[in-house]
């Protein structure tokens, strides 16, 4: 559990780095001369001091936010921990009883990378996912960050889970060839990383756009309150007719707390005073729509408001915060599972980019930066990133900071500018490679003012997506599959 927990203080808002190499180190040497049953024993243990220290702020959503008692907050949270460890559990016994090779050595440390990279893509996708905590983050400053426009996040993670094993495989270590090679190889994947990080994968486009973020800091208890309502649109109409004219001017996720047909009027106002300063006004909003048989159907949607309106509906929506499983079980039994807006439908999967200014704007809805695989298919139809978000539910807990590092990770894969914009932090501008150019603190009212740098061209994670990494790792269980049975 203790080794777990270190990957989490690899990760922001610690940045230890190092501790991610260790913690990975950790397990695989603790896995090695385990049993199936006793091996997937401790990958939960691993998973549970990931999962407890990385996720604790799931609790501040269902104690704080979703008024349950504290000890049913807990509850759940622990349920839901214990069943995310349930992941490297599996991992751990597929290593022990099928893919450890007896006798451990070069092709042990390359199958264990695998699989451990395997398992996190595995977990963005099964059961809608939940991408968070991949190992590939720690290195968003490091030299191995160079490697991301190549192969992602998954890429990185793959070579940081590669060092630890290196490090700590005593046989790789053995003799002075193979010590060598090792020391090769290591030497090749942090240099190669700080040779790649200069390399210039996407190139200007047109002017920098000059852009605002409104960050209002509405509580989340008033956010919906029918009372408070006329005073939130009215704190961002002035906040924005206070802002000196730009080409962009961003509200956050649901920054309009009524549906699209109630406040048309109010949005097309706003947007048509500021279009006459030559300002492009785009906002989060909830936008009904009605079927054929007349029922209504509510999006989380993001919006460029002009006569003829641009819009975006959110497809990851996020489990229990805005649409509910098992709704028909659960709806009634606490308040945690009647939580306002909590019945979106999810948008389709193929929805073509944003325009604004001019260009193409890749949009992400707060939950949906974390996708590696859906942010690059929409980025590679665009010249900008746009993420807006209500990290409201996080309260002061370390999941503002760590989404904040999931979205930099994002411009270094795409090579694309990102302007995001949140409800109460991190709003910030992030440039291609992944550094913040301007933010505001969180909890705090204020406009962010910036520029940001269109860009085209792809990246060849942009071209290519995560199938080549994918390839590199089937061969390799494959190999541990074959070698295994061989031995026997």
């Amino acid at each position: 559990m203790l080794a777990g927990a270190l990957s989490t203080l690899a990760l922001t808002p610690f940045d230890i780095w190092p501790l991610g190499l260790v913690s990975v180190a950790l397990l695989y040497w603790l896995l090695a001369p385990l049993p199936g049953s006793q091996a997937a024993l401790r990958g939960w243990a691993w998973g549970l001091g990931l999962f407890a220290s990385g996720v604790s702020w799931v609790y501040v959503s269902i104690h704080v936010h979703g008024y349950a008692p504290a000890w049913l907050a807990a509850l759940l949270t622990a349920l839901f921990v214990a069943s995310l460890a349930l992941l490297p559990a599996a991992m751990a016994w597929l290593w022990a009883r099928w893919l450890r090779p007896l006798h451990s050595g070069w092709l042990s440390v390359f199958g264990f990378a695998a699989l451990l990279v395997g398992q996190e893509i595995f977990r963005g996708w099964f059961l809608t996912g939940f991408p968070w905590l991949y190992q590939g983050y720690a290195h968003t400053d490091t030299w191995l960050v160079g490697w991301a426009p190549l192969g992602g996040v998954w890429l990185t993670g793959y070579l940081s889970v590669l060092t630890g094993c290196l490090l700590i495989e005593p046989r790789v270590w053995r003799g002075v060839r193979s010590a060598g090679i090792a020391a090769a190889l290591l030497a090749s994947l942090w240099l190669g990383g700080l040779g790649l990080a200069q390399v210039e994968w996407t190139r200007p486009v047109g002017e920098p756009l000059s852009v605002a973020l409104v960050q209002a800091d509405i509580a989340q208890a008033r956010k919906w309150d029918p009372a408070h309502i006329d005073h939130t649109l009215a704190l961002y109409r002035d906040l924005s007719y206070a802002q000196a004219p730009v080409d962009i001017l961003v509200w956050p996720e649901t920054a309009i707390p009524l549906l699209e047909s109630n406040a048309r009027g109010f949005v097309q106002g706003v947007a048509a005073n500021l279009a006459e300063r030559g300002t492009t006004l785009i906002t989060g909003i909830p936008v009904d729509t009605y079927e054929a048989d007349g029922s209504m159907r509510i999006y989380n949607g993001i919006m460029v408001a002009k006569p003829e309106p641009d819009i975006y509906l959110k497809h990851k929506l996020v489990p229990f915060g805005e649409y509910v499983p098992l709704e028909d079980w659960l709806r009634g039994l606490i308040a945690f599972f009647d939580l306002p807006m909590s019945s979106f439908s999810r948008g389709p999967a193929d929805q073509p980019p944003l325009h604004a200014a001019g260009y193409r704007l890749a949009p992400l809805i707060c939950y949906e930066t974390v996708y590696p695989a859906f942010t690059a298919k929409l980025a590679a139809q665009s010249e900008l990133l746009i993420s807006i978000s209500n990290d409201s539910w996080f309260g002061h807990s370390i999941g503002p900071l760590q989404h904040l590092q999931m979205a930099r990770m994002r411009s270094i894969e795409s090579g694309r500018w990102m302007m995001r914009g949140t409800n109460n932090g991190v709003t910030a501008l992030i440039d291609d490679r992944g550094a913040i150019r301007a933010r505001i603190p969180q909890f705090r009212q204020a406009t962010l003012s910036g520029w940001v740098q269109p860009r085209e061209s792809l990246t060849p994670y942009l071209r290519a997506g995560s199938w080549p990494l994918g390839v590199v790792v089937i061969m390799t269980l494959v190999i541990c599959v074959g070698q295994r049975r061989r031995a026997r």
